[in-house]
């Protein structure tokens, strides 16, 4: 089971004041990648008293400290997920905003048989995939 960003924070020395606590727990609860107005509306409803700057703040911090990821999908605001071990690509509905998470093997081989066949070893790589739902 993945560590929640409450332990992670714990883990890496980040200080955690109350108002961090419940910017951690939301993020780690969250399903979705939200963007900082998002992750504000629902810190929102359990403390009122939060600013906005502190979330921008601290997602900030958390992002510097490598424990949530930063993605500036095409046309749109950043949005963050919490930063896991695990690999995977997304695609975005471009109308609806909905990110899905995959992992698809053929796509990861075929990424090394590219860098391999310009002469590289792969390291690192994000893929996006923009899209519209196809009528049914």
């Amino acid at each position: 089971m993945s560590q929640n960003i409450e332990q992670k924070c714990l883990a890496k020395g980040v200080k955690l004041t109350d108002q961090r606590k419940i910017i951690a727990k939301v993020m780690s609860e969250a399903k979705d990648h939200p963007d900082v107005d998002e992750l504000y509306n629902r810190v929102m409803k359990i403390d009122a008293k939060i600013s906005i700057a502190t979330v921008y703040r601290t997602v900030k911090l958390f992002e510097e400290s490598g424990i949530l990821a930063k993605h500036e999908f095409k046309g749109g605001k950043a949005r963050y997920e919490e930063l896991n071990e695990g690999h995977h690509d997304h695609l975005i509905d471009v109308k609806s905003g909905e990110i899905i998470e995959f992992v698809d093997e053929e796509i990861e081989k075929l990424q090394e048989k590219i860098a391999a066949k310009y002469g590289y070893k792969l390291v690192d790589h994000k893929l996006e995939l923009y899209g519209v739902k196809k009528k049914s």
